[in-house]
C-alpha cells in the first residue's frame, strides 16, 4: 500500500486534524497564535531561564511585529476580555525589546510599533 492512499495512518491523522480545527472557535485560534508568538518573541529576547542562549534580536522584531499586527487585525474580532492581556503583553515585549538593544529604535519605529504607535518605558 503506497504512503499517499486513502488508508494510510498519515491521511487518517490529517483527517482527525481537520475535524479537531474545524471544531475550534476562531476566536480560540487567534488567541493560540497570539500566544505562540509571544512566547517565542520572549524566548528570542532572552527572557526565558536559559537567558541570551537563544536571544536574536533580529529575529524577536519580526515575532513582535507579527503579534502586533496580528492583535491589530482582530480587535473587532475577539473580545476584551482576551485582547486586554494580549496587548499588555506586546507592550512588555515591546518594552523588553527597547530595553535589550544596543541602539534603540526612535520612538514609533520599534517591532510593532507600526500598529500599536510608540511605546514608551
Amino acid at each position: 500500500m503506497s504512503e499517499t492512499s486513502p488508508q494510510s495512518p498519515e491521511t487518517a491523522d490529517f483527517d482527525t486534524m481537520t475535524r479537531d480545527i474545524a471544531e475550534v472557535p476562531a476566536v480560540e485560534v487567534i488567541v493560540t497564535v497570539a500566544v505562540n508568538l509571544m512566547s517565542a518573541a520572549a524566548v528570542k529576547l532572552g527572557l526565558t531561564e536559559e537567558g541570551d542562549e537563544h536571544k536574536d534580536l533580529d529575529e524577536a522584531r519580526k515575532l513582535v511585529h507579527a503579534l502586533a499586527g496580528l492583535l491589530d487585525a482582530s480587535t473587532t474580532e475577539i473580545s476584551s476580555f482576551h485582547a486586554a492581556p494580549l496587548r499588555d503583553g506586546l507592550k512588555s515585549l515591546q518594552l523588553a525589546f527597547r530595553e535589550a538593544s544596543v541602539v534603540p529604535d526612535e520612538p514609533g519605529q520599534g517591532p510593532g510599533e507600526k500598529y500599536t504607535g510608540p511605546v514608551y518605558g
